[in-house]
Parts: C-alpha cells; sequence; structure tokens
C-alpha cells in the first residue's frame, strides 16, 4: 500500500475512518468509477490508489459519507469531515468546472499562497538589510546587482536551482535546473501527440510519446508554481472542456507547441537562450505558455495519467513514483530561497 505522495514524496499520513483504508487524511472516491485517490496535505494532488486495494475501501467511505450528520454537497460533489477530522470527498458526475474546482483548486490556491509567503519573506530580508546597512553608513550603490540578483531571485526562484531529477531513457537520470523550464520546448510528436525538447544540466534530449508525456507532467508543476486564482482555475478548466477532455486538450497543445514555447537563438552561437521581460521572470520555453494552458496542460497530464494507470500500465505509474523520490527540491525553501541566504550574507559582510 503507498503511504507518500506520488508528486512531493511526503508523507500521506494515516486515518482511523476506514478499516480497509487507513491510508491519508483526505479521501476522494468516485462509486460509479470505482476510483479512489488520497490527497496529498502538502502539495495537495491527488494521488490514485492501486486497483487491488480500493473496492472495500470505496464500499467503506460510501457508507461513513452516507452516514455522516453534516456534509456539504451540490447534485456531483459532497465533503464531509469525520469524527477522527478525515475528510471524505464524494465525486458523483461532476460537469468539469465544477470538478476542477474541486479537485485542483486547493492545490493550486495553496500554492500560490506559499509562494507569496515566500516571496514576500525574502523581499523583506533584503529591505531590513538595506535599512541597517543605511544606519551603518554604507551606500545602497554599493549593492548594486546584489539586490537586482535578490530580488529576481525572491519572486521568480534562483534560476540555477535543480527543480527535478528526471530519469529518460535515452539520456539516463538527468537534473533540471529552473531556468531549463524556459529553454524547454514542445512539439508535435511523431509517437504520441506530444514531444518534449528537454534541456538539462549538460545536455538535451528529444523525448516521445509516453516518456514525453511522463516528463511534462512532472516539469508543469514547477511552471506553475505560483498556482493560480479561482478565476483562473475556471478558466483552465474551460480550456479541458472545450476540448473535450485531458486528451483532446493534449493533442492541441501538441499541435501550436512549437510556436507557443519557441526558444530564441542566441546571438553569438548556435544555442537556445531563455527569454526574460522587464520583470526578470522567464517567457520563453514552458514559461511561453498563457497561464489559463499551462494550468490546463498540468491538469490534462495528471488526468492522462491516471487513464493510463486505470487501463492497467501501472508499471508507468511506479516509475512515476520513483521519479517523486529523485527530486532535489520540489519547492522552494520554508523561509527564505538559498539565493537569498547568500545574498543576505555577502551584503551582512559589506555592511560591517
Amino acid at each position: 500500500m503507498y503511504s507518500t505522495c506520488l508528486f512531493c514524496n511526503a508523507d500521506l499520513g494515516r486515518n482511523e475512518a476506514l478499516y480497509d483504508f487507513p491510508v491519508g487524511r483526505r479521501i476522494a472516491f468516485d462509486s460509479r468509477k470505482g476510483r479512489l485517490w488520497v490527497v496529498c496535505r502538502r502539495c495537495e494532488r491527488w494521488n490514485l490508489t492501486p486497483m487491488e486495494e480500493r473496492w472495500e475501501a470505496i464500499e467503506e467511505a460510501e457508507r461513513r459519507f452516507r452516514a455522516a450528520r453534516q456534509r456539504l454537497s451540490t447534485e456531483n460533489i459532497g465533503l464531509t469531515r469525520l469524527p477522527d477530522r478525515t475528510e471524505l470527498v464524494r465525486i458523483g458526475e461532476p460537469l468539469r468546472p465544477e470538478y476542477a474546482a474541486w479537485r485542483y483548486g486547493d492545490q493550486f490556491g495553496r500554492r500560490r499562497r506559499r509562494q507569496i509567503l515566500i516571496a514576500s519573506g525574502g523581499l523583506g530580508a533584503i529591505g531590513a538589510l538595506l535599512a541597517s546597512g543605511a544606519m551603518a553608513g554604507v551606500s545602497v550603490a554599493v549593492f548594486g546587482g546584489l539586490i537586482g540578483s535578490g530580488i529576481n531571485s525572491a519572486l521568480h526562484g534562483n534560476p540555477e536551482r535543480i527543480i527535478a531529477r528526471i530519469r529518460t531513457e535515452g539520456a539516463g537520470k538527468v537534473a533540471v535546473r529552473r531556468r531549463h523550464l524556459a529553454e524547454t520546448r514542445l512539439e508535435r510528436g511523431t509517437e504520441g501527440p506530444l514531444a518534449v525538447e528537454l534541456r538539462y544540466k549538460g545536455g538535451a534530449a528529444r523525448l516521445e510519446g509516453r516518456e514525453a508525456l511522463r516528463v511534462a507532467g512532472t516539469l508543469m508543476p514547477h511552471v506553475n508554481r505560483y498556482g493560480g486564482k479561482h478565476e483562473l482555475v475556471k478558466a483552465a478548466a474551460g480550456a479541458l472542456d472545450d476540448a473535450g477532455g485531458a486528451e483532446g486538450f493534449v493533442e492541441r497543445i501538441g499541435r501550436f507547441a512549437s510556436d507557443w514555447t519557441a526558444v530564441p537563438l542566441n546571438r553569438t552561437s548556435t544555442k537556445r537562450k531563455a527569454r526574460r521581460n522587464w520583470g526578470g521572470a522567464f517567457t520563453s520555453g514552458l514559461f511561453g505558455l498563457d497561464a489559463p494552458d499551462r494550468l490546463a496542460l498540468e491538469m490534462a497530464l495528471h488526468e492522462e495519467a491516471e487513464m493510463r494507470a486505470l487501463r492497467g500500465e501501472l508499471a508507468e505509474l511506479e516509475r512515476a513514483w520513483r521519479d517523486a523520490e529523485e527530486i532535489a527540491e520540489i519547492a522552494d525553501d520554508l523561509l527564505m530561497p538559498s539565493s537569498i541566504q547568500r545574498t543576505v550574507e555577502r551584503i551582512r559582510r559589506l555592511a560591517q
């Protein structure tokens, strides 16, 4: 029985409410389709459970949900909290916008709040050091590029930070830095709807078929590190609905991806270089997709991976689990990014 999150490798916790399935503190289930998920309380992503472990748990969850005295329900989705504080989410026949609001709203909203707190903490620390430096008689001009670099890292993350280690069939296990997301392109595939031109530390590789979808699914949460507000999640859900679902949306992205995720060539060489806007945010590569499409692609790749698992392709699911364990740092430091910490130390030395 899986007990850690497929996506961030965090402990899923335990419950005392479901005798046949004691894993997790928020359980989502669909009795009609026979699906059961454990929602990670750290990253808010939904972990599909193995087929052999779900049937008795679904029946028990259905009984506990119906017996609950207090529950919030629409025509399609319901939520209740059991005495041990385990939460049950019951899926009926939801329309996609409503389903997306329940499934992805917490995930993207919590991600957004967390990154705003991290950025605010980093900017606050820099402001405090500037004030202390001024009091010590050190000119602000001395700090120069250090301050600019620190602010950019606080807002957009350290571009040199390794955000994932991914197994590939041709290149083995590779390290992907944050800036590589802006140098990685999506194209129309020859073995499937989508291909990934992956940039990584020391090289590049073209990925096709299922491997391309798996790797893209690993990278998109880092592109969407600021999550999204309710309106943006709703727009992303609408884009999926307009495309006819996850598979249709991935095919649509594949048709236009080469233009949307283009990476400009460096003027002095044949290599491609990430592009930034005036505020320091990346705008090329995977960041070239507009905000609703970025969120919709993450949703679609997540659901597409689940469909493969439901069709019995558990080897892909297990491989994704192994990849999750190899992620160097899923998110930035809780209190302050390491790049800000280094900048702070340099400013302190200048102020002494």
